[in-house]
């Protein structure tokens, strides 16, 4: 069945950290959404990959999404080889989503702005006739960018305070990545209470500035037609 949205993330929590309140406002909507982990986060600190990719299908339960799959490229590999952006490819084409979410480009982790590049030539190239996967070629609507952990003046923003409990939740599924370490555990970033703060100070931030409690932006490239100069047409 063909998809609404199709959400990438680098690594399971990426695509709720930037994404999960827009995720859940369009299942909620009755809209098709997938989601679609490259890695399994391999090389984190915490968590096995396979306790990562637990937590990332109850995460994808309760934003409501049709399915979850995961590339299992390799974590800090992510380098556009022939055989992942086939494999990219191959997902869009199978799935024929109308739009595409992806992270942005310039972050702090080198595996988020990889994915940005990778994911951008993937989308691309699926709409090439003539790049052979043995599928028809689907070209998305659009390609949309979420923050992870920098951020810009977003081209627009979606208005998810009605699902950020929701998002709240589907974090609190990652609790190998967002919990303090136990015993066998480290002290990273993300088990810092600070990092909570800074998605959800974002979020307030963008959402004040759109008049709303709570918002997620997004980056896209080309301009966003509108039909009047009215606020709400």
């Amino acid at each position: 069945m063909p998809l609404d949205l199709l959400v990438f993330g680098p690594h399971p929590d990426d695509l709720e950290i930037g994404a999960g309140g827009t995720i859940a406002r369009h299942t909620a909507a009755g809209m098709s959404v997938g989601l679609c982990d490259l890695t399994a986060g391999e090389l984190g600190s915490n968590g096995t990959p396979e306790e990562r990719l637990k937590e990332a299908a109850a995460a994808a339960t309760v934003l409501g999404a049709a399915w979850r799959e995961n590339l299992r490229w390799p974590d800090g590999g992510i380098d556009g080889s022939p055989e992942q952006i086939r494999s990219a490819v191959e997902l869009i084409r199978r799935h024929q989503p109308k739009a595409i979410a992806i992270p942005y480009g310039e972050d702090r982790h080198p595996d988020h702005v990889a994915a940005n590049r990778v994911l951008t030539g993937a989308a691309f190239m699926s709409g090439l006739r003539r790049y052979e996967t043995g599928q028809p070629a689907w070209r998305p609507e659009w390609v949309c960018q979420y923050f992870i952990n920098d951020s810009v003046t977003p081209s627009f923003v979606i208005d998810v305070s009605s699902f950020y409990e929701r998002k709240r939740q589907a974090l609190a599924c990652h609790s190998s990545q967002f919990t303090p370490p136990s015993a066998d555990g480290v002290a990273t970033r993300l088990t810092a209470s600070t990092f909570k703060q800074l998605i959800e100070s974002r979020d307030a931030q963008f959402g004040a500035l759109a008049g709303v409690a709570f918002a997620e932006g997004f980056v896209v490239r080309e301009p966003i037609e509108r039909v009047s100069l009215l606020r709400r047409p």
